[in-house]
């Protein structure tokens, strides 16, 4: 059997795949174990078809090992216990146990993990927890108390009072979810707490442990980052940190998203790259004291683990650390060179540690790229020397090429946008950062730990180098419409696209032995004897042409779909409404916002990267469901919880129109809003009553409020809530009404205005006549179901069939008013609620509308 460590190693990751996507309960680990003594058996007797049969049974005993770990990742709290105490707002209880993390103070926020030991209820019944993680959110209630949280370490003693809840699982089709995320990281409750007085911290005694290890690692790595901040300057202290020891707190958002928008952030993650200078340093400089290979060898394997642990320890970065000591023991003993065995030894020996590597993003980008660059860049090369003579051109057009396409799949599937110019920046600026930036960053930390101006001179240097990249990155991020929006494609799009690749690069590599006169005797076909085939130049055209036509449909797989869809998207205490007609036409209706309230001298609060509704939650929202760009924009007015989100939006996704109330609430956030849509030359369309507007052949939208708009004046006003946009859209027959947060006294004049008008909702599409014409079969219930409208004239005009309320699960506002909940119910009106119901969509097929919910109850 020829590679038989790779090919175990591909059954055990089919094993797992197998495990993610079905479920087999008896198998766990006993069964595991058991087949495992089976396989040993199997090859111990040499039995006769022990090949298939193995690997069958590796691919079992793989199942049974990821199913038997996750059916242990399971709380230590009894279940009678969640369901008698743990409400969905949390109780309070006080955790006893040590830190299991270092402690991270951004703004008014201390965060950090709890390794638990027990659990104390409000009434005094209290369980054993062995360990468990917790992860903690302490909020600080004045600025001293920053010094204090930062002041605790890993190991110390925590005796803690707060609110415990489960975490929240993702509220939105296709949104993060919390919950999952951290049970793969084996933690299952939150904490949270107001002020350090709730803490009773006990430092721990100082003795050796693994604990005490990894204490002395956090305070080397703080003590680096200390260091960093004073060697290079304070608008680039961040991103060196992310780049030489994987610190990502001080890294500024924005360079992030620059980053990220380029596909660039693999040079902020510690990878192969940090590990191979690394480890060129140690060899240079014992080299140059003259130790043997053999020493040298052995020393760099003892180095790697700590430059592992001081960079973060991140899956990359453990990968890469494994490859290159397996690849010294290697060297040492003269045995195993090949990189792929390593490669399948570093890939087995993780997921046998921890399963969940496998569904880690930094694993399977890792993984996946070095792979690639093991099997293709040297094909690639030579398919490329027809083309191109220059042998560094050719290399670094090859890495480029195989790396890109390798990784499009899952980066895509996980962020959801590819940049046209990602090529060219990876080609020109990862040469540059991972040969002169990084190396040089290196070389000034060291020297700077001995002598702080002499590395300041380095930093100044590598500064001016800096500045000049982020001024390149700066200049492609402002060239517009080379920013691809993909939505996440399908497992068997991802099969797909990558045995593409594989036909592809069989029939380049056979064009090319064909035009050099070397194909292989068994290629060539002989006419007489065999049917005629495809010629080699014609089967490739083909293919590519097959894969051209995968990338078209996976770029928008709903170009076909005839059916409307509205997506009431849960954002919380806010509005954001997004809708894809039957054309594929999108009409976003406000982008929900996070409300924040600051008093003088609440500087201190600000956190560097705060929940923000648009960038955390919408964007990426919108780009997983394959939002290219957005035909309409509607901001039904322009208070926070309506607004706060669309500056993300209009930032990150094209708009071609936006439609507001003719107003302008004077505020900060509004007027950078309003610039940038000044600035993208995006049509700003005061809403006025109007005929309908047509936005595809079976779509059309009737503002019919306010009823008095001045489309040359902008008139400024405070209170908006009685200045929402109000429209009535109707879509394949169906009609659908979107209030904002519009009052009774609106409602009121609406009615009124009707009255006297009431040709205005005549349709021509539906074929309503004027009498009946004012019945609906949705209503956006106004201000997330609040007593001061949705009246019971309002309802009986209207006389929906459905009401959607969009509200946050757990306002403080007392939202929807059980008054207003009651009105519709006794006018026979079903209600959906996001608090209770998360994300509700709404399509609109021939036959009627058909709903689904993120939650059922």
């Amino acid at each position: 059997m020829k590679r038989p460590v790779v090919q175990g190693c591909c059954l055990w990751i089919s094993g797992y795949v197998l495990a993610i996507y079905t479920e087999l309960a008896w198998l766990t680990w006993m069964t595991s174990a058991l087949l495992l003594a089976a396989l040993v058996i199997l090859y111990a007797l040499r039995l006769p078809g022990r090949q298939p049969l193995g690997a069958l049974l590796l691919v079992v005993i793989a199942y049974g090992y990821y199913q038997g770990t996750d059916q242990r990742n399971i709380t230590a709290l009894p279940l009678a216990q969640q369901q008698q105490q743990i409400s969905p707002d949390g109780s309070e209880v006080t955790l006893l146990g040590q830190f299991a993390s270092p402690v991270t103070i951004d703004g008014d926020r201390a965060s950090f993990t709890l390794e638990a030991e027990s659990v104390r209820f409000q009434d005094n019944t209290a369980f054993p927890l062995g360990g468990e993680s917790v992860q903690v959110s302490l909020r600080l209630m004045e600025q001293a108390q920053q010094t204090i949280a930062s002041g605790w370490r890993r190991g110390d003693a925590l005796t803690l009072t707060g609110t415990l809840r489960s975490p929240s699982p993702a509220r939105n089709f296709g949104g993060f979810d919390y919950r999952r995320y951290l049970r793969l990281h084996h933690t299952h409750w939150l904490l949270s707490a107001k002020g350090v007085d709730q803490a009773q911290v006990q430092p721990a005694a100082a003795h050796f442990s693994v604990v005490q290890l990894l204490r002395w690692n956090d305070e080397l790595r703080a003590a680096l980052s200390r260091r960093m901040d004073v060697i290079f300057p304070a608008s680039q202290a961040g991103f060196m940190k992310s780049m030489l020891i994987g610190l990502t707190d001080d890294l500024d958002p924005d360079r992030f998203q620059q980053f990220s928008e380029l596909g660039l952030t693999h040079i902020l993650a510690i990878s192969g790259l940090n590990i191979a200078v690394f480890l060129g340093v140690c060899i240079w400089i014992l080299r140059r004291f003259k130790v043997t290979k053999e020493t040298y060898l052995l020393i760099c394997m003892g180095l790697i683990p700590f430059y592992v642990l001081v960079t973060g320890a991140s899956p990359s970065i453990v990968r890469a650390g494994l490859m290159s000591m397996i690849a010294l023991y290697a060297a040492r003993r003269g045995g195993m060179k090949e990189v792929l065995h390593i490669l399948a030894v570093a890939a087995w020996a993780m997921l046998v540690w921890d399963p969940y590597f496998l569904l880690d993003v930094s694993f399977q980008l890792s993984f996946l790229v070095t792979l690639g660059l093991i099997l293709g860049v040297q094909r690639v090369t030579v398919l490329l020397s027809p083309y191109l003579n220059s042998p560094t051109l050719k290399n670094t057009l090859a890495i480029t090429l195989v790396s890109q396409s390798v990784s499009f799949p899952v980066s895509i599937y996980y962020f959801n946008q590819f940049s046209l110019l990602s090529w060219i920046a990876n080609a020109v600026l990862v040469p540059v950062i991972s040969m002169i930036v990084f190396p040089a960053g290196l070389v000034a930390l060291a020297l700077g730990l001995i002598y702080i101006p002499l590395g300041q001179r380095i930093g100044l240097l590598i500064s001016w180098l800096n500045q000049a990249i982020f001024w390149i990155t700066d200049q492609l991020q402002q060239i517009p419409h080379l920013t691809m929006i993909w939505p996440s494609p399908s497992m068997a799009w991802i099969c797909f696209y990558y045995g593409f690749l594989v036909i592809i690069y069989v029939l380049w590599h056979r064009s090319y032995l064909s035009s050099k006169d070397e194909l292989p005797i068994l290629l060539e076909v002989d006419s007489r004897k065999s049917p005629q085939r495809i010629p080699i130049k014609l089967s490739l055209l083909l293919a590519i042409g097959g894969f051209l036509f995968l990338l078209w449909m996976g770029y928008s797989p709903n170009r076909f779909q005839r059916t409307g869809l509205v997506q009431f998207i849960d954002v919380g205490q806010g509005d954001a409404i997004l809708i894809r007609t039957p054309y594929g036409r999108h009409v976003l209706i406000d982008g929900g916002g996070t409300l924040t309230f600051r008093k003088p001298g609440d500087d201190w609060k600000i956190r560097k990267d705060p929940f923000e509704v648009g960038q955390k939650l919408l964007v990426p929202l919108l780009k997983k469901r394959g939002i290219q760009s957005l035909d309409l924009l509607v901001l039904t007015h322009e208070d926070a919880d309506h607004s706060g989100g669309l500056q993300a939006v209009i930032e990150q996704i094209p708009v071609k129109q936006f439609l507001f109330n003719g107003t302008f609430k004077e505020s900060s956030s509004m007027t950078t809003f309003f610039s940038a849509l000044v600035q993208k030359e995006v049509p700003l369309l005061p809403a006025q009553v109007d005929d309908w507007i047509d936005i595809d052949p079976v779509t059309k939208l009737q503002v019919i409020y306010p009823l008095e708009t001045n489309p040359t004046m902008i008139e400024i006003v405070k209170e908006q809530n009685a200045r929402s946009v109000v429209f009535l859209l109707e879509m394949r027959g169906t009609r659908w009404l979107f209030t904002g947060d519009m009052e009774k006294e609106s409602e009121a004049a609406v009615l009124d205005f009707l009255r006297d008008h009431p040709a205005l909702l005549a349709s021509t599409s539906t074929g309503a006549s004027i009498s009946n014409n004012n019945k609906i079969d949705v209503l956006k219930v106004a201000h997330h179901g609040s007593k001061t409208s949705t009246t019971s004239e309002w309802l009986t005009y209207w006389k929906p069939a459905v009401a959607v309320i969009s509200v946050g699960a757990m306002n403080t506002y007392g939202h929807p008013s059980p008054e207003i909940t009651d009105r519709l119910v006794n006018a026979n009106v079903a209600i959906y609620r996001t608090d209770r119901m998360g994300e509700v969509q709404m399509e609109v097929r021939n036959s009627g509308i058909f709903t689904r919910m993120k939650f059922w109850n």
